[in-house]
C-alpha cells in the first residue's frame, strides 16, 4: 500500500521564504550556524544578512548539520498532521552530511512514516525549485510511485543552477576551494561562476571580469543548459544583491520566455558563510 497523504521535506538551504514554504506545505529543517556569540538556526533566528554583517566584521561563522532531535521532532509533527509518506530532498551530499543524517533518522520512524530521501546534488535555488515543483505535482494528484520512482530523480537530473560569487575568500577559508584559485581571482577582480559537479561539490564553470559581464554570463549558461527543451521552470536568487537579481530575471525571461514558473529566492545563511554577499544565481529546470 503506497502512502496517500504525502509531505515534502527539505532543509534551510532550499532558500524558501517562510511564506513560500507555508503556501506549498513544505516542511523545512534548519541547519545550524555556529557564531562567536552562540549557535543559531538557519532561517529561524539567523539569515544571510546577519552572516554578511559578521563576515564584514572579520568573524568566520561555522556551519553544522541539523540536530537529530530537530529532524525527529519534524517527522513526528508530519506524522501527527496525518501524513503517511515523506519525500525529502536535501542539500547536496557533496557539501553536507544532511542528506545522510536524514536517512538515518528516518529509520527510527519506520512503521509510522514511509520516507524517501533524495540527494539534490544541488543547493539554494536548485534545491528550492525542485521541492516547489514536487509540491505542485502532489497538488495535481501525482501518486507516490510516480513521484519517487520517476519524477523526483527526473527533476534532480534536469535542474541546472549557476552562481556568481564576488570573492572566493570565504570558500577558501572554509576549505571549499583551492587557495591558488582564490588568490589569483582576488587580485584580478575576476568573478567566478560556479555550479554543482556530478559529485555534488561546487565547481567553477566560467570566469568573467567585472559585474556587468556576470549577468550576461549567468543568462548564457542557463540558456545553454535549457538547450532545445520546450517545457521548463526558471529561478533567480541573490545574496545581498537584489538589483542585480532583478536584472538577471529581466534578461533571463527575455531569453527564455516560455517558462511554466519563475521563482525568486534569497541565499540562505548556511551557504552565505562560504560565498559571502554580492551573490547572483540563475537556474533552469527542464520538464520535458
Amino acid at each position: 500500500m503506497y502512502p496517500r497523504k504525502i509531505a515534502i521535506l527539505t532543509d534551510s538551504c532550499a532558500d524558501l521564504s517562510p511564506q513560500l514554504a507555508e503556501e506549498n506545505h513544505i516542511f523545512v529543517v534548519p541547519l545550524r550556524i555556529l557564531c562567536a556569540d552562540g549557535e543559531y538556526l538557519d532561517g529561524v533566528n539567523i539569515r544571510g544578512e546577519d552572516v554578511y554583517r559578521r563576515l564584514r566584521a572579520g568573524e568566520l561563522p561555522q556551519t553544522s548539520l541539523p540536530a537529530t532531535e530537530e529532524i525527529l521532532k519534524l517527522l513526528t509533527r508530519i506524522h501527527e498532521e496525518g501524513y503517511d509518506g515523506v519525500i525529502a530532498v536535501m542539500l547536496s551530499g557533496g557539501l553536507s552530511g544532511t542528506y545522510n543524517l536524514l536517512r538515518l533518522v528516518a529509520e527510527e520512524c519506520r512503521g509510522k512514516l514511509e520516507v524517501r530521501a533524495f540527494d539534490s546534488v544541488s543547493g539554494a535555488l536548485g534545491l528550492g525549485m525542485t521541492v516547489l515543483q514536487l509540491a505542485e505535482d502532489i497538488r495535481n494528484g501525482m501518486d507516490w510511485e510516480e513521484l519517487t520512482e520517476r519524477r523526483a530523480p527526473q527533476l534532480i537530473a534536469g535542474t541546472h543552477p549557476f552562481f556568481s560569487v564576488d570573492t572566493l575568500e570565504y570558500l577558501q577559508k572554509g576549505g571549499r576551494i583551492g587557495k591558488v584559485t582564490a588568490t589569483a581571482g582576488m587580485l584580478l577582480q575576476i568573478k567566478p561562476l560556479l555550479t554543482f559537479a556530478e559529485d555534488g561539490q561546487l565547481t567553477s564553470v566560467a570566469k568573467v571580469r567585472g559585474r556587468n559581464q556576470v549577468v550576461d554570463k549567468l543568462v548564457d549558461l542557463t540558456v545553454k543548459a535549457c538547450g532545445g527543451h520546450k517545457r521548463y521552470n526558471l529561478a533567480v536568487a541573490n545574496g545581498g544583491a537584489p538589483e542585480g537579481m532583478a536584472l538577471v530575471r529581466q534578461k533571463l525571461t527575455a531569453a527564455l520566455p516560455d517558462y511554466d514558473h519563475i521563482w525568486e529566492g534569497e541565499i540562505d545563511g548556511t551557504l552565505s558563510v562560504y560565498i559571502g554577499d554580492g551573490v547572483l544565481g540563475a537556474a533552469v529546470q527542464v520538464l520535458d
